[in-house]
């Protein structure tokens, strides 16, 4: 019961909240039947009163007028204004009806304040699963509606690291303006936190970011029961914490007197640019390369963290983008990530900062004076492999390859560095990844169709059936068949069937999943990966932690996080003139002379259903930047 009671006064925050994004969604005005301006007119009366409950009743009446996604809309504000009002179930009346063909933006409403009515009617534990198994929103005013409703929610239940990174993660996405409030609402959440008895201890490893918080919540809280204590307090947490972003907030408490230095002005002020596509058709890639990128980001110490400023390509052009943050302070740039956006970035011939560029420029454009480039390629991960087999005595081989554009890529960069390496590529073959049987494609490649029609020819001739088996070709020495996780489990048993089981198969790390029961299928397959994807140990485990609060549990897992997380330190060290950690999430990190990140992968065989090291792999082999 208490801890009931505590939610719903908790969740009074929630409520101004809800009131603030009232408007967050504005009917497009596109239906045919459009209601009076009055009776909207006379909703916002109501509301900007303080009579949400009249307020929403009206928004009621107003969705039976219209039709499609304005009609959702109106429904979506009277949940808003009855959850305002302090009156959750007429709220949760209210979602249930709205229909399933939502916007995107819509849906994510939806989700969250059917979260928030959760923990106000003292449901706390549903509430926090619910808001730990959403996606992160592609778009950024839903990520920011996201992350703070999962704030909210983390630490009405107890769980305040993670509200406290929840907050962090919500400053890149809200206008710099709105920062300062946003942690002053963290600080009042906190506060509150402590008054229900819920521990302030931080956890074992805390960084001090969080320590700081967490003591911060203890001088809100010991000053409104002392003042005397309190402010004795607050010069103890000064001098320990001198620029932490939680002294502004302090400054907000009754009596606290907190003088700050003014941050300067972020529109002329140096910082690092991100420069990533957050929305468009790129945007869930971007999402999870940010979010490893942020992870890094406050893996810092506060006073050693560069200003950042975060840009979204898919918004302008990019040379929209280097001219606004170059104008703007930049002092070094990470992105742009697509291969259109890194061609033009590097055509730019206005002074700039230095670029570390999220992708590979075409092997026949010369990167300018300061331009550096990183990079996951399918490509170089196949050149890697073949380098590989060209060490063993088993160079002779076949490549079956799915269909389309990534496949003849992989394949062709495969083909050319495995004859640079002293090996033949003997046969080839493609299959549709979107079917289920790629027996023709194996057939064709293993060559047992030529078998069969053999024995076809010579029962024709004698005219009398025989006993027959078909047997492949017997010079292939190796198969190498890069494909996703999901045709990797088809082909492998295939292959077994057709009679090439015995060969020695590769693949590429994109085959792997690494969820525990996944790989069963592909026992024997051998390929490179990430760190990041094979271990669960040390340093990655350690950023795995770190990670809860910037990414969805699937993203925790991908290569992109890992690649925004790398990103990040080689920035860092390359603005510093430092050289880069060659520990890196993405594999054994080296720059070399033309500024191309290459990167070294841990070699695996599946073993038993989980990759095991490659006996016999002659260390990490190496993957140029092209």
């Amino acid at each position: 019961m208490m801890l009931k009671k505590g939610l719903v006064k908790h969740l009074n925050l929630a409520a101004v909240m809800a009131a603030a994004i009232m408007l967050a969604g504005c009917p497009s005005g596109g239906n045919v039947r459009k209601p009076p301006a009055v009776s909207v007119d006379r909703a916002e009366q109501l509301r900007t009163s303080g009579d949400y409950a009249g307020a929403a009743a009206v928004y009621e009446k107003l969705s039976a007028q219209t039709t499609g996604s304005d009609s959702a809309e109106f429904l979506l504000r009277a949940a808003r204004a009855w959850f305002t009002a302090g009156r959750p179930a007429e709220a949760d009346r209210v979602l249930a009806t709205l229909p399933p063909t939502l916007t995107q933006a819509q849906a994510v409403d939806q989700k969250l304040l059917g979260i928030q009515s959760a923990v106000a009617q003292g449901r706390g534990d549903q509430a926090w699963r619910d808001v730990s198994s959403m996606q992160t929103p592609t778009i950024t005013q839903a990520a920011a509606r996201y992350y703070e409703t999962r704030q909210q929610v983390a630490i009405a239940t107890a769980h305040l690291v993670d509200g406290i990174r929840s907050e962090f993660a919500r400053e890149r996405l809200i206008a710099p303006g709105e920062v300062t409030q946003a942690r002053g609402e963290l600080l009042g959440q906190l506060r509150a936190a402590a008054e229900r008895g819920t521990s302030l201890a931080p956890p074992p490893g805390s960084d001090a970011m969080v320590r700081g918080w967490l003591e911060a919540a203890g001088v809100a809280a010991d000053n409104l029961r002392n003042p005397t204590l309190g402010a004795t307090r607050l010069a103890a947490f000064r001098s320990r914490y001198p620029s932490h972003p939680a002294l502004v907030a302090l400054g907000n408490e009754p009596g606290f007197v907190v003088e700050v230095p003014p941050e300067p002005k972020l529109e002329n002020a140096p910082h690092v640019a991100l420069m990533l596509p957050l929305s468009g058709r790129t945007a869930a890639a971007a999402a999870q390369i940010r979010d490893g990128f942020m992870t890094a980001y406050y893996q810092l110490p506060a006073n050693a963290r560069p200003r950042l400023r975060v840009y979204d390509t898919a918004a302008m052009s990019i040379a929209e983008a280097i001219g606004a943050a170059s104008g703007a302070g930049a002092e070094f740039i990470v992105g742009p990530l697509t291969r259109e956006e890194v061609v033009a970035s590097a055509e730019l011939v206005s002074q700039r900062p230095p670029i570390l560029a999220l992708n590979f420029l075409p092997p026949d454009k010369m990167a300018p004076e300061h331009y550096y480039q990183f990079a996951l390629s399918p490509e170089d991960d196949a050149r890697a492999v073949a380098r590989y087999i060209g060490t063993t005595d088993k160079r002779r081989g076949v490549v079956l390859a799915p269909e389309g554009d990534w496949g003849s890529r992989v394949a062709a960069a495969f083909e050319e560095e495995l004859r640079a390496a002293g090996g033949f590529v003997i046969g080839q073959a493609s299959y549709n990844a979107s079917e289920r049987d790629y027996r023709g494609s194996i057939m064709q490649v293993l060559r047992t169709d030529d078998s069969t029609a053999r024995y076809q020819r010579i029962q024709s001739a004698i005219g009398q059936k025989l006993e027959f088996e078909p047997r492949r070709r017997p010079d292939i020495q190796f198969i190498f068949a890069p494909s996703q996780p999901g045709a990797a489990r088809l082909l492998r048993p295939q292959l077994r069937f057709h009679l090439a089981g015995d060969i020695p198969e590769y693949t590429l790390g994109d085959a792997y999943d690494p969820h525990p029961t996944a790989n069963q299928e592909i026992e024997g397959v051998m390929f490179p990966d990430m760190p990041w994807m094979l271990d669960d140990d040390g340093p990655v485990a350690e950023v795995r932690e770190a990670a809860r609060a910037f990414s969805d549990p699937p993203a925790r897992r991908g290569r992109l996080f890992a690649f925004g997380y790398d990103s990040f330190r080689i920035a860092t060290a390359l603005q510093r003139g430092q050289p880069i950690d060659s520990h890196g999430l993405t594999g054994t990190l080296s720059i070399d002379a033309q500024g191309h990140v290459r990167r070294e992968l841990e070699w695996v065989r599946i073993k038993g259903g989980a990759p095991a090291p490659l006996v016999g792999a002659d260390g990490p082999i190496a993957t140029p930047a092209n």
